[in-house]
């Protein structure tokens, strides 16, 4: 186990007892959650994910990335590091939160989702609420999580997405993308209207392209879906970007220079500007508890 692990263990420890916690050690009770998704794959969605979590912690922020993309979870390789445990070894209780943790750059930490979700949802009451108490200390560690989806509408995906507190919806100017990214927004409607909905556009070739796709979006969602999303940013191709996927690290990194690297910086303030923070995270869920007691719901589970 890291030595960063060892701390933070030490830090819910500390948080969890009786004991007066630091001042830079106290937590509010839930982390802010926000589901990245596509409607489609191969928009750039887990780059996304990965360089927003790193801005974030340069912000000053705890972030933690949990990577739900079944079947072709990639964050690791992204990172260019390996992975020991999964969520799979949690729900298990061979492992505990500390030990499936996985240390990535400045400071974030990432876990992979495996095929935990499939096997959660065989756990019976007892289990679940074990699993529960285990994942609900992500909150007392972590400010933010983000949590990287497969792309489509399936159920799985569809299930995270309608969990989270607020969704970051990434697509790109490629027309098939627009219109899953449509039929995306179109579901989530139905399901919840008061879904916080936040898109960026990735890969556009210049800001009026981006700005026309944001406008098309906002504005087909309000009139036919009486659904507001919200204009949240926008990622410019750069040719920085595939040389860092290559190099399997982040482009707000390897270049910190970049157009690019500063348009995620614009992402991330944008995503806290009008939140004060994360002082008023009580206005979205109640944290990584929260999370999955709603999406066990969606599966007709509780505990």
């Amino acid at each position: 186990m890291s030595d960063q692990a060892d701390k933070l263990r030490r830090i819910v420890e500390r948080l969890t007892n009786t004991e007066e916690p630091k001042k830079s050690e106290q937590k509010k009770e839930a982390a802010r959650v926000i589901t990245v998704t596509s409607g489609k794959g191969g928009v750039g969605k887990t780059n996304i994910t990965v360089n927003l979590a790193i801005v974030l912690s340069k912000m000053g922020y705890k972030v933690a990335i949990l990577d739900v993309d079944f079947g072709f979870a990639n964050v690791d390789v992204m990172l260019g590091i390996s992975t020991k445990y999964t969520l799979l070894e949690l729900i298990r209780g061979e492992r505990t939160i500390f030990e499936v943790l996985t240390d990535g750059p400045n400071n974030i930490q990432f876990l992979s989702g495996g095929s935990g979700v499939e096997e959660l949802i065989q756990l019976d009451r007892r289990q679940i609420g074990k699993f529960i108490s285990s994942i609900s200390l992500l909150d007392k560690l972590y400010d933010v999580i983000l949590i990287d989806t497969g792309a489509g509408l399936s159920k799985n995906v569809m299930s995270f997405i309608l969990a989270a507190d607020e969704v970051l919806l990434v697509t790109t100017p490629e027309p098939t993308a627009i219109t899953d990214a449509y039929a995306m927004i179109k579901m989530i409607s139905k399901k919840d209207k008061h879904k916080v909905v936040k898109v960026v556009v990735n890969k556009a070739e210049s800001y009026k392209e981006a700005n026309d796709i944001l406008d098309k979006l906002f504005m087909v969602s309000d009139r036919f879906l009486s659904f507001k999303l919200q204009k949240t940013g926008y990622i410019l191709e750069d040719d920085c970007i595939p040389k860092a996927v290559k190099q399997q690290k982040p482009f707000c990194l390897s270049y910190p220079k970049s157009h690019a690297s500063h348009q995620i910086t614009e992402l991330a303030m944008n995503l806290f500007q009008n939140n004060d923070s994360i002082n008023k995270s009580n206005v979205y869920g109640k944290g990584m508890r929260g999370f999955f007691n709603r999406l066990l719901s969606n599966y007709g589970l509780q505990h």
